[in-house]
Parts: C-alpha cells; sequence; structure tokens
C-alpha cells in the first residue's frame, strides 16, 4: 500500500520503519526545518505542499492510498490542511497524535492559549527556560526585565538580546541534567509547549523537584479526525495488520 506520513517526529519516524518492515510503499514528508534530521527508512520527500490544493494534487498524482499525520502536536496549518486535501483526494486520513502531557499532584502550572500570553504571565526578574521553539520568541524577548535562557534545536534567524542566552541542543533529555540545568542558571520558570512524548518530559519532573514554575502553552485545536495515540493503533486504524 502506498502511504504517505506529514513527519517530522520521533513516532512518525517509528511508524515509517515500521511500515517499511512490513512491506508497504511509504513516503515521510519533512518541512526541512531541521538540519541534519533522524531520517526514516522509506522515500523521503523535503519542503512544502503548497497548501490544500497541492498536499491533494501530489496524493492524486503519485496515487497515495492512505495519509497519516504525525506532525508535531504544534505544527498548526498543515494538520489543518491534511484533513481537507485527504477529502478532495478520497482516501482515509489518520491522525497521530502523542498522548498530551498531565500536571502531576504538586506541579506548580499555568496553563495559557498562546505565547503572548505566556509572556504576559511571567513576573517581573524572572530567570526563565524557554522551550517554545523559534515561533513568538520575539514576544518572550520583549520582556528585557526577565533573563532568559533559550533552548533549541536550530540556531534562531533573530539575534538574541543581552537578556537572552542560546542552548542549542537535542533530546532526549534526562532528569538529572535538567535540574543541573535549572539549579545552574537559578532557573525560576519554565516556559514549555505541551509536546506530550517521552523525549523532552524530563523538564517537568525536574521543575517540579525544583519548585520551578511552569507556564504552559495549551495545543492548537484541530478539526474531527481519526485520531490514535500509538504506532500499533495506527497501523491498526490504516486497515493493516502488524
Amino acid at each position: 500500500m502506498k502511504i504517505l506520513i506529514l513527519g517530522g517526529t520521533a513516532e512518525a519516524r517509528e511508524l515509517a520503519n515500521r511500515l517499511v518492515a512490513m512491506g508497504h510503499d511509504v513516503t515521510t514528508s519533512l518541512a526541512g526545518r531541521t538540519q541534519d534530521p533522524k531520517l526514516p527508512e522509506g522515500k523521503l520527500r523535503m519542503g512544502k505542499f503548497g497548501g490544500i490544493p497541492g498536499l491533494a494534487a501530489y496524493l492524486r498524482v503519485v496515487g497515495i492510498e492512505r495519509l497519516v499525520d504525525a506532525t508535531h502536536p504544534y505544527a498548526g496549518l498543515i494538520s489543518i490542511n491534511a484533513v481537507a486535501a485527504a477529502q478532495q483526494a478520497g482516501i482515509p486520513l489518520v491522525r497521530y497524535m502523542r498522548p498530551a502531557w498531565e500536571q502531576q499532584l504538586g506541579a506548580e502550572w499555568i496553563t495559557v492559549e498562546t505565547a503572548a500570553e505566556a509572556a504576559a504571565a511571567l513576573p517581573p526578574n524572572a530567570d526563565v527556560l524557554l522551550t517554545t521553539g523559534h515561533t513568538g520568541l520575539e514576544q518572550f524577548l520583549e520582556r528585557d526585565d526577565c533573563q532568559f535562557v533559550v533552548r533549541t534545536i536550530e540556531a534562531p534567524a533573530m539575534e538574541l538580546p543581552r537578556h537572552a542566552t542560546l542552548l542549542q541542543t537535542r533530546p532526549p533529555y534526562d532528569v538529572n541534567d535538567e535540574m543541573a540545568l535549572m539549579e545552574r542558571e537559578e532557573i525560576t520558570h519554565l516556559v514549555t509547549k505541551n509536546s506530550g512524548g517521552g523525549q523532552t518530559a524530563a523538564k517537568l519532573e525536574a521543575a517540579q523537584r525544583l519548585g520551578v514554575k511552569v507556564i504552559m502553552i495549551a495545543r492548537p485545536v484541530y478539526g474531527p479526525a481519526n485520531e490514535v495515540a500509538s504506532v500499533d493503533a495506527a497501523i491498526a486504524a490504516l486497515g493493516l495488520s502488524g
């Protein structure tokens, strides 16, 4: 079966590897934002499609029989476009969405809807570990009454101001390293997105142990889809046997 996976996550890579091992013709599409990404088995496609019409046309021309949206929970427009494009092309869509993190007893969380709300929620003189990626970065850095450690995989295009330090690393992270970072930088607040998954969850446990306050940006709301939360469930939803 010809399957297109909208990827860029560890879960998408695991799913592609499983499907290729099962003998399916799998293409993974990557947006191309991350340099030197870990690549899945099967075919690769890099770059944008050109909105709903472009994605729908690709699905029809290539003869894709199943579409899997396994992008990041905050990928935004591509997840919205995937639903419409699959409908236009007349093929089934499966959305693979990793479960969100849940606030644990004793953890100090504030949940907000946007980066602007998260920036506004920071008190003056906060020492912040910022792990929200590039989107909305400028809104945080306008808070020159706070100090920021900006942790990203790729360096942002903008030059960071004097009250911000870039920490360029790649997950996974462990609790001890996260605690050491927070203690070394005297972090008072962690600002993050509810990405879910195990690769970056250690920061939440570290924050809880150290009494660091968490400002959590909630996930965007996407339209209805056949949504699953594991590789096995995705394979089953595709109508395939594992």
